[in-house]
């Protein structure tokens, strides 16, 4: 099966916003095994964790195991292909791919709200932290609403036709840290100023309103923080909105970058910039172009 990256946070919507990507995404082979037991492996010597408690893709199969009848369990096989540290949901891919094919072989036994339940319990390993903003989309397609976790409540949104242009550097923040250096504290007047961009955000994309999209990607709290962070973004994003992009900014927590185009032509463009910015500062990076994926994890072959 084939599980994309995600952006999370969407610049404005710390932990309740993200889009599912098309480009990068990993592959995994998974399959029935005939006792309780979970597997993961890699495909090509990246070095995985081999305790399933301790691993991205082990640890969400292990709460589902706990559902089933305690004959079954999964063995996984991960081409990973998004880096962990990227910033693009390198764990949701990992533990949202895992519990989307699991749920495939087992005759979709699942809901979507309780594969999410579960996959959180990936990125619980990966950061300390329960969320779902990459989860989501990764598991529902398009741009999704997480309005809480407990209780658990999604809500998809309508995909605008947008484009994303993404730029990878290849440098690593790790999401634990990237929380750890946030303030605690905002005051009121900055936290109204986020509301609004939050609500615009939704408005916008609801209502496939291009131009309410780009003025509401607009971060009062988080990006200030993180973007000391990665060398070069306020250039990439300054240059990125005069090539044409609706707006952007982190993605998840960093280092990689993204941002919105109306258009194929305008988010290439965009993509020219991003790579000369990185090829001055000298850091090696990659990027990629694709509309925001509509599908999700996807079931690619059957054996």
């Amino acid at each position: 099966m084939q599980a994309p990256g995600s952006v999370a946070n969407l610049v404005c919507g710390f932990d309740v916003l993200g889009l599912c990507l098309t480009d990068p995404a990993d592959t995994m082979d998974i399959r029935l095994l005939d006792r309780p037991e979970i597997i993961v492996k890699s495909a090509d010597g990246f070095p995985l964790p081999e305790n399933p408690a301790e691993n991205t893709a082990g640890a969400p199969l292990l709460e589902m195991l706990k559902e089933l009848d305690g004959k079954t369990g999964f063995e996984v096989l991960i081409h990973k292909h998004i880096k962990p540290g990227s910033g693009v949901g390198s764990s949701a891919a990992s533990a949202a791919g895992a519990v989307v094919g699991a749920n495939h072989l087992l005759g979709n036994h699942f809901s979507k709200e309780e594969l999410i339940q579960y996959a959180m319990f990936g990125e619980k390993v990966a950061s300390g932290v329960k969320h779902a903003d990459n989860i989501a989309p990764v598991i529902y397609g398009g741009v999704t609403l997480i309005r809480s976790i407990n209780p658990l409540d999604i809500i998809p949104l309508p995909t605008p036709n947008l484009y994303v242009t993404l730029v990878h550097p290849q440098i690593e923040v790790r999401t634990a840290d990237a929380r750890a250096i946030l303030r605690r504290d905002v005051s009121l007047k900055t936290a109204i100023r986020q509301w609004g961009n939050v609500g615009g955000l939704v408005a916008g994309i609801t209502l496939n309103d291009v131009d309410l999209i780009g003025r509401s990607l607009n971060d009062e709290i988080i990006e200030p923080v993180r973007s000391i962070l990665i060398p070069g973004f306020n250039e990439v994003k300054y240059q990125c909105i005069n090539a044409g992009a609706l707006g952007g900014g982190i993605s998840g927590s960093g280092p990689s970058i993204f941002m919105l185009s109306k258009d194929k032509e305008t988010a290439e463009k965009v993509e020219q910039v991003m790579q000369s910015v990185f090829t001055k500062l000298g850091i090696n990076f990659y990027t990629y172009v694709s509309l925001i994926n509509k599908n999700g994890a996807t079931i690619i072959d059957e054996k």
